[in-house]
């Protein structure tokens, strides 16, 4: 494939882009070598007789077919294959069309296709990105995926124009990670929108982009942005092979790649942070980190990551440090609430009614005199009926779903209150487990906090605070057995590192982090996910990988 584009880049990045390329045939296990002699016949008719036939006649399929040269002297047939709805209709109209209309070639170029074709690369499009396919499926691709196609009588192989356009979703306000305080974009459905946003915060050629195609039906674009002189060398080669490693037909959603390339599946914590706010992601990038780009979602992948950097807000970096502190603060004991609420009040009243003030034992006992099920059932009745409010007021329309659910939780903790079946005492504590779940920044570790905490209220149901105390250590033993590519979840703590505690669950002020190793993953460990991976780099260096700055 012969490539001239306007985009500057390094041999080295045109280097890993042509590997690239070539690993793409073979995660899409794609036999390309057979029928591509057949189909670039360089008889023009066949050529676009078979895309008719290979597109089955679809409607939206262009051909416009013209003659190239002087009206006078010989000239060369020639065809514009697009697709219209994804394809910029302006731009092939004024920069393609036109460009190939008014360019009048010397009469001897229209006898060698080949000269003709390299002649409108170089000399008649007026355009910056322009590439020669020899390639017939990758050529077909090209087009569904909106660039426009040139063919020529005669030869063998297609120019592509890009022209992508077609309707897209405006940048808006993010609708997950609001702040107050900070940028109000979020990234939209495109990847090429997507990659601006955060090149328009990071202008630095030192800032790498990897694309490939992941899907052997859908064919969806994958971008890997790394900052080359930050992200470790190892970590950016681990991730090409597990993204290079996916067999899977298609990629509607960026959690299909997640699922993948995780180091532990069997978990409730994510490992894989997502987001959709483009100045978390260029963080993040600074930080040595690497970030994901799917077509077609605007959430991003950010990789790696630790479990404290799902309490950290974008708005923690746009507020004073003594500020952040305090919601930091908040968050962890939100967390806390949110994991042991239910599940210490089951324990309490339960089994460990000594630890009870008596004034308050005395209240509880007279609430629940004529309540016909133990704290236990209580607290898993009106945690299944929360959860389904909660999710009836996301699923519902927007105008009504949140009125819904603020007038169904009201009344239903009304009329089980006056009925006898739930004890007032339950109402707060489950009301209060809910809005706890709110405060933390993260949705993922929100719905895995709620998925834990009918585990503890098992435990707290059948042990007391014994059962509790065991189910923590076991849940602390788990998650310090987890990795994400390589560095340790609980880092900065389990290992504990003392430089990273400035920006942990404390946020220190900015003169005090500039000292602070930024690189991701310099530590040796042994991670095993599907087939053996090579470690990442040498032991006894984790200050990276606490949960730094978005």
């Amino acid at each position: 494939m012969i490539r001239n584009r306007s985009r500057g880049r390094t041999g080295q990045q045109n280097r890993n882009a042509q590997n690239g390329d070539s690993l793409k045939s073979e995660v899409s296990g794609k036999n390309i070598n057979s029928s591509d002699a057949r189909a670039f016949s360089g008889h023009l008719k066949s050529m676009l007789d078979l895309i008719r036939e290979e597109s089955g006649n679809s409607p939206d399929i262009v051909i416009r077919q013209f003659e190239i040269g002087e009206p006078a002297s010989r000239q060369a047939d020639a065809a514009v294959v697009f697709l219209n709805g994804l394809s910029d209709e302006r731009t092939i109209n004024n920069v393609v069309m036109r460009s190939l209309i008014e360019f009048k070639p010397d009469p001897n170029l229209v006898t060698d296709p080949d000269r003709l074709m390299e002649m409108i690369l170089n000399e008649a499009l007026a355009s910056g990105d322009c590439s020669i396919h020899m390639d017939w499926k990758d050529m077909l691709l090209s087009v569904l995926s909106g660039d426009t196609v040139i063919l020529l009588e005669g030869c063998e192989k297609a120019l592509v124009i890009s022209t992508p356009g077609g309707e897209w979703r405006a940048v808006t306000e993010p609708s997950s990670q609001l702040v107050v305080r900070g940028p109000k974009d979020s990234f939209v459905e495109s990847i090429g929108i997507n990659i601006s946003l955060i090149r328009r915060r990071i202008k630095n050629p030192d800032l790498w982009l990897e694309t490939m195609k992941i899907g052997t039906v859908s064919h969806t674009h994958v971008g890997i942005m790394y900052l080359k002189s930050l992200a470790d060398e190892n970590l950016v080669e681990e991730v090409k092979r597990r993204l290079h490693a996916i067999k899977i037909e298609a990629v509607l959603e960026s959690a299909y790649i997640e699922e993948f390339i995780q180091d532990e599946t069997f978990t409730p914590f994510p490992t894989v942070f997502n987001t959709e706010r483009p100045d978390v992601a260029a963080g993040n990038l600074l930080e040595g980190r690497i970030v994901l780009l799917v077509d077609g979602t605007p959430f991003v992948l950010i990789l790696p990551t630790v479990f404290a950097h799902f309490f950290q807000s974008p708005e923690d970096y746009a507020q004073r440090y003594d500020i952040t502190i305090l919601m930091r603060l908040i968050r962890y004991i939100s967390f806390i609430i949110l994991l042991l609420g239910p599940s210490v009040y089951i324990a309490l009243t339960t089994f460990h009614y000594e630890m009870i003030p008596s004034l308050l034992l005395i209240s509880f006992v007279a609430q629940r005199e004529g309540v016909p099920f133990p704290a236990f059932v209580e607290a898993m009745l009106m945690e299944v009926a929360f959860e389904i409010l909660r999710e009836a007021g996301v699923r519902m329309p927007r105008a009504i779903g949140q009125t819904v659910s603020i007038v169904g939780a009201l009344i239903l903790g009304q009329a089980v209150v006056e009925a006898g079946i739930i004890t007032p005492v339950m109402v707060i504590v489950v009301a209060l487990t809910g809005i706890a779940s709110f405060a933390l920044p993260a949705y993922n570790l929100s719905i895995a906090g709620r998925l834990i905490r009918f585990c503890f209220m098992v435990l707290g149901g059948m042990f007391g605070f014994y059962g509790i105390t065991l189910g923590l250590i076991a849940l602390v033993a788990h998650m310090n057995s987890l990795r994400s590519f390589g560095v340790p979840y609980l880092a900065p703590l389990s290992p504990f590192v003392m430089q990273s505690q400035k920006d942990t669950i404390l946020r220190l002020p900015f003169w005090t982090l500039n000292n602070r190793s930024r690189k991701i993953g310099n530590h040796k460990t042994n991670i095993e996910k599907a087939e053996e991976i090579a470690p990442l780099g040498q032991p006894g260096q984790e200050e990276g990988a606490s949960g730094n700055r978005q």
